[in-house]
């Protein structure tokens, strides 16, 4: 005779198991997708959106179902893109300039290498140098994140598939050699990229970091977009049958937020959303996939101001690192030509600077010693000037000179994500927090 109680308790147990089976399988997601808007605060969010679309419009980032607030500190209080880089991708703090480490030096395993040693396909796209801190969090080590030849080697060697971005320069020729006997692809410019079949791919398209946005046209530039970067990688990484894990950064939003240049940080913003949307909607047609929109930390304190003159802003149509290099010298080498100052701002700009405005201009130009600062600093002059003439919401150039970061603040971000596991963002959490829910979604 059957135990009626006996069988009632078998099934019970059984269908628990079941149940806990599903939900952990259901807990690995097969594909993630991790996009970081480097200073994308939510002021660049609202300046790209107002400029683009007007006050009531939305980014497509910003129609993402699940979305939360990220606490971005490193263990010195204001983070660097190292130390936040490294949070994010690792679940530890460290100190600012510190890659993929604990404060006492020790080298810990980012979620890239979990996903890699689940047997899946990896990818890291930078609009910087493929070796800059938040990418090189993902996928190499370093107690200093200027150390290039220790980061470019350890991309190569932990054989992450994809590596798109610039930073040639710090490529040396040895480990060129190495790359290519490992198997990848080089490419340096947008046809080869899209011409390469290979399942390997090393894209570097610039001796340093990439071009603006505003500025390819000017420049000649044959690079990808972050979109065209970001499509490539996720049509070459999704043939791997286990899965991938791509990290893809639009670095160079937080470089024009530096510069206080709204025109550079709007256009390296949607360039950067486009390339969200076509990760949002193959994730939609392929499913198994959490894909997440994040920054690194928020630079310059971005907002848009009352008063601020949009249709000045959106006359100008190249970043002030061009305007820089459109000024002339003078024979001394200290500063440039006044009358030069004058005609680039108002060439490029639409400003007028009275002589005694291009003299404190000048000024703001040189470092100690009387020698001009280097082009992008002099650009986030030149930025700040024209910010000030437009009413910005913006930190100020005397602030920013007394930031060891160049500018970044404590804000915290907004995180906007979509796909599976994604409604774990839906909260306030720290930048550590951030990669436990990433690991949590591959299953460890």
């Amino acid at each position: 005779m059957f135990n009626k109680r006996k069988i009632a308790l078998t099934l019970a147990l059984v269908l628990t198991l079941s149940f806990a089976f599903t939900a952990g399988a259901q807990a690995e997601v097969k594909n993630v997708i991790v996009m970081i808007g480097d200073g994308l605060g939510m002021g660049q969010i609202d300046m790209a959106r107002y400029f683009d679309q007007g006050k009531d419009g939305k980014l497509e980032l910003m129609k993402l179902p699940n979305n939360g607030i990220m606490m971005t500190s490193s263990v010195d209080g204001v983070t660097d893109s190292a130390a936040a880089g490294s949070a994010m991708a690792t679940g530890y703090k460290t100190k600012n300039g510190m890659v993929a480490m604990t404060p006492e030096g020790k080298e810990v395993d980012s979620v890239l290498d979990y996903a890699k040693d689940q047997g899946k396909a990896t990818g890291i796209i930078s609009s910087n140098k493929v070796h800059d801190a938040t990418p090189a969090a993902f996928a190499a080590s370093a107690k200093d994140r200027g150390m290039d030849a220790d980061l470019t080697s350890d991309i190569i060697n932990n054989e992450v598939d994809v590596v798109l971005g610039g930073g040639g320069d710090d490529f040396s020729k040895e480990l060129m050699n190495k790359a290519k006997e490992k198997g990848y692809d080089h490419v340096t410019t947008e046809k080869e990229l899209a011409n390469s079949d290979s399942e390997k791919i090393l894209g570097l398209f610039n001796e340093s970091y990439m071009n603006y946005i505003l500025d390819r046209d000017d420049v000649n530039s044959q690079e990808p977009t972050v979109y065209e970067m970001t499509k490539k990688a996720i049509n070459v990484l999704s043939k791997d049958k286990d899965g991938f894990f791509l990290m893809s950064e639009g670095a160079r939003i937080d470089h024009a937020a530096h510069a206080a240049d709204v025109p550079g940080v709007v256009a390296e913003t949607l360039d950067f959303d486009k390339a969200v949307k076509y990760a949002v909607d193959w994730a939609k047609e392929n499913g198994d996939t959490l894909v997440v929109v994040v920054a690194d930390h928020e630079t310059m304190g971005f907002s848009v101001t009352e008063p601020i003159d949009k249709k000045g802003l959106k006359s100008i149509e190249v970043s002030p690192e061009y305007m820089a290099s459109k000024m002339i010298k003078n024979d001394n080498g200290k500063g440039f030509l006044i009358g030069s100052i004058q005609d680039v701002f108002k060439e490029y700009a639409g400003v007028e600077l009275t002589k005694e405005e291009a003299k404190e201009f000048n000024q703001s130009a040189l470092q100690d010693d009387g020698s001009l600062k280097y082009g992008y600093l002099i650009g986030w002059e030149i930025g700040s000037v024209i910010a000030k003439k437009h009413n910005v919401g913006v930190l100020s150039s005397d602030i920013r000179a007394k930031s060891s970061t160049g500018g970044h603040t404590l804000n915290s971000v907004p995180i906007f994500a979509y796909g599976e596991e994604s409604e774990e963002f839906n909260d306030v959490i720290q930048n550590t927090e951030f990669a436990e829910i990433l690991f949590k979604a591959l299953g460890k």
